[in-house]
């Protein structure tokens, strides 16, 4: 592991690390605030520290020959406790660590996460494979109905071990983040290019495990499109793919264990697709009249199948607090890159097709750049969103634990049930805002389109009571859910299954392919020690 991986400390209960902790004159002055508009005091507790909180001690023994990369102190195991739920930064922020692992194992090449499955399925340790702890649906948190629990951090394991650039692949360790994978492409000109708002906390192991979906909203949406081949160990053995271009050999190793959430082994290394680093680049911001007009001129630039990268809209209350525009109007964000020719051309193609669906750009707001570097995507309200996407969950640290609800669900619906589908989300979740908090709000923007239905992401938020958050949140989340999967859509469309969403799940996956996925288990974790409780019970 290089020295630039080392220098940050994952923070205890924050997004991010310590050094994104806000300061307790920020908490203070943030519930000062909430104390103002709700009418009720709202107090700043101390932020919690690894000196100021109560961890069990640890019910496991390490055997000698696994000590060197195992860890039982209060950082390691505090800070592996939760990922970064609602629910997570609330309960670690009031300094609940009720449920902590009682060893963190930090393997630094494979023979070792053999080691520790090993020793895990003889003796009946849980085993939690945890990448950059950013799950946001319970999918890296301890049961606390085991009985010992090993946490299974790949950090140590982030390398890109083999570059092909005749086939723009390469070999990566699991365990590396974002920004440092990102950082070893770049001298081969080369790049993933897959972003998440998770990016920076987040694991090439953990992107392939839960399914997740990056930068581009078109077309290429989610990692699955970028695994040429991958390898995972389980406490039955190794599974690995053969590297290949594509195969119709059968049903897919590969998408076996993409999605599988760490419930029939370790993903730890895989080989990627990869593509040249962008230097022509256009964006835009096209605005509209109505939420209805956006989504039907969304519709009609994504079958027209011009594949931009970026292609979100956000309804115009989404578009006022995200983008800075007025509340009157929704507003398309569209974006194109590519690392070999000029796509001047197919941005201008997209505008035609938006305008003609009633959308309004001026041309000095449409942004190309045919190699020279230009800020494109960087100015107005496209630049906008695009800094308060990437700085929303850090500015959300302040407000933890103070009594504001807020958080996001996402889906995915086919066009034709669409319009319905939105009316009856804001109705039902609606409904429980009002009656759970004070001053709700929820927003809807597309953060995929495809072209036969979009990715809607709901984002909610209100005043709630101090100390109640959590089963305020429950209510409106159980609500959402139940209406997410009546009006026939899909319980995540990247955020992962975990715990959280199990319920629901369990109810939009065919039993039969369950029993199946059950089967897999018995065979591949044969003591049910692998992350249970998530996907299935064994």
């Amino acid at each position: 592991m290089t020295d630039a991986t080392k220098t940050a400390r994952r923070s205890i209960w924050a997004w991010g690390n310590e050094s994104d902790e806000p300061t307790e004159a920020e908490r203070r002055a943030e519930a000062d605030r909430l104390s103002a508009l709700s009418g009720r005091p709202v107090e700043a507790k101390p932020l919690p520290t690894t000196g100021s909180i109560a961890l069990r001690p640890p019910r496991v023994r390490v055997p000698a020959a696994l000590a060197p990369f195992c860890h039982s102190d209060d950082y390691h195991r505090a800070s592996r406790t939760y990922g970064r739920s609602f629910v997570d930064r609330v309960r670690a922020v009031n300094g609940d660590y009720a449920h902590p692992p009682d060893v963190v194992a930090r393997p630094r090449e494979e023979d070792e996460v053999r080691a520790v499955l090993e020793w895990c399925s003889d003796a009946g340790h849980v085993v939690i494979p945890f990448g950059g702890g950013s799950s946001v649906v319970d999918g890296v948190n301890p049961p606390a109905a085991a009985d010992s629990v090993v946490t299974l951090d790949l950090g140590e394991m982030n390398e890109v071990l083999t570059v092909d650039t005749t086939s723009r692949a390469a070999r990566i360790q699991a365990g590396a983040l974002g920004p440092h994978l990102e950082a070893q492409l770049k001298p081969h000109g080369l790049t993933l290019r897959h972003f998440p708002q998770s990016f920076e906390h987040s694991s090439l192991g953990g992107w392939i495990a839960t399914r997740s979906g990056g930068h581009y909203a078109t077309n290429h949406t989610h990692i699955d499109e970028f695994v040429e081949s991958l390898r995972m160990l389980t406490p039955a053995g190794v599974m690995e793919s053969r590297r290949l271009p594509g195969s119709g050999a059968g049903p897919s190793p590969d998408r076996l264990a993409i999605g599988s959430e760490g419930a029939l082994g370790v993903i730890t290394e895989a080989w990627m697709r990869l593509q040249k680093r962008p230097q022509y680049r256009a964006s835009a911001g096209v605005t509209f009249g109505s939420w209805e007009a956006a989504y039907r001129g969304v519709l009609q630039v994504v079958q027209a199948k011009l594949w931009p990268a970026n292609l979100r809209l956000l309804d115009p209350l989404e578009a006022q607090t995200a983008a800075g525009l007025d509340g009157s109007r929704a507003l398309m964000v569209v974006g194109f890159e590519s690392g070999d020719a000029p796509v001047g051309g197919l941005m201008r193609q997209a505008i035609a097709i938006a305008r003609e669906a009633g959308g309004a750009v001026d041309d000095e707001e449409i942004l190309i750049d045919d190699g020279g570097g230009a800020p494109t995507g960087r100015e107005g309200a496209v630049g906008t969103w695009r800094k308060s996407f990437i700085t929303g969950p850090y500015d959300a640290n302040r407000r933890m634990g103070l009594g504001l609800v807020a958080d996001t669900f996402e889906t995915a619906i086919t066009w034709d049930r669409w319009p319905a589908f939105d009316a009856a989300i804001r109705e039902a979740v609606g409904r429980v805002l009002d009656e759970t908090l004070d001053a709700p709000t929820l927003s809807c923007r597309f953060t995929h389109v495809y072209p036969d239905g979009p990715a809607p992401y709901y984002t909610f938020s209100g005043i709630g009571r101090q100390g109640a958050e959590i089963e305020q949140f429950h209510a409106i989340k159980r609500a959402a859910s139940e209406a997410v999967i009546a009006a026939g859509g899909t319980i995540t469309h990247h955020h992962a299954v975990g715990r959280q969403h199990r319920p629901w799940y369990d109810q939009q996956r065919p039993e039969l392919f369950a029993s199946a996925l059950r089967a897999a288990k018995r065979e591949l974790d044969p003591n049910g020690v692998m992350n249970p409780g998530v996907l299935i019970d064994p």
